[in-house]
């Protein structure tokens, strides 16, 4: 591994994590040539974060560390944490970095997103979480979106991309498109815009919520006042 990766807890889910190794022991090294035309809505929401100038990001489920990169590309002044629960991810995370020169600005974590407290960074709040494309695979979904809503600083944002609902989809493209992913270990969390407005309920959080690629893609943004 080319950097220091930490570690943040063992995972609550043991099974969950020795399922994400095993499936990605092999599939780290094409994953992102793979996923590039159905992970839709990556780039907007990235976009979409805009870090303050000396912020903190922290990217929940980081996989091959794509998404670390366009961060530290979109936002040069902020520092970029990843946390994924698989370490096979991790190695490709830290290889991807370590690749592109961005040592110093990103830094990452073995960790389960429904523990995280940020002792592996030494850091406990974030101006910015984001969760692309990884609610869908984490068992216990609701507490991570709860964790991370408490790791954010006073006008932190919680910003979430994954599998929407597909309302503007044919019937048997919908269906066909749940069944594969399935094969995947991935279930798209079509109550998320009720847990979210739950969840902002709770904290007193302002809280968005929007639809696009026809219902393809949901995202979520919840913002501590």
């Amino acid at each position: 591994m080319s950097i220091n990766v930490a570690i943040e807890k063992p995972s609550a889910d043991g099974q969950h994590k020795q399922r994400m190794d095993r499936m990605y022991k092999v599939q780290r090294h094409f994953y992102d040539v793979t996923r590039a035309w159905y992970l839709l809505g990556r780039n907007e929401r990235i976009a979409a974060l805009k870090a303050p100038t000396g912020g903190s990001v922290l990217e929940m489920g980081c996989g091959t560390g794509r998404n670390l990169i366009q961060l530290a590309r979109s936002y040069p002044e902020a520092t970029i944490y990843g946390v994924d629960i698989s370490d096979e991810m991790l190695v490709s995370a830290a290889n991807a970095v370590a690749r592109k020169g961005l040592r110093d600005r990103v830094r990452l974590a073995q960790g389960d997103a429904t523990l995280f407290d940020g002792t592996a960074f030494g850091k406990p709040a974030y101006d910015r979480v984001l969760f692309s494309y990884t609610l869908s695979m984490i068992p216990d979904w609701e507490k991570a979106l709860h964790v991370a809503a408490d790791r954010l600083v006073p006008g932190g944002e919680l910003h979430v991309v994954d599998f929407g609902p597909c309302s503007g989809l044919a019937d048997i493209a919908k269906a066909s498109l749940y069944a594969w992913l399935k094969h995947f270990h991935v279930t798209p969390r079509t109550s998320l815009f009720t847990s979210v407005e739950i969840l902002a309920d709770s904290r007193n959080m302002f809280c968005d919520r929007m639809l696009t690629h026809r219902g393809y893609a949901q995202h979520a943004v919840l913002r501590k006042r």
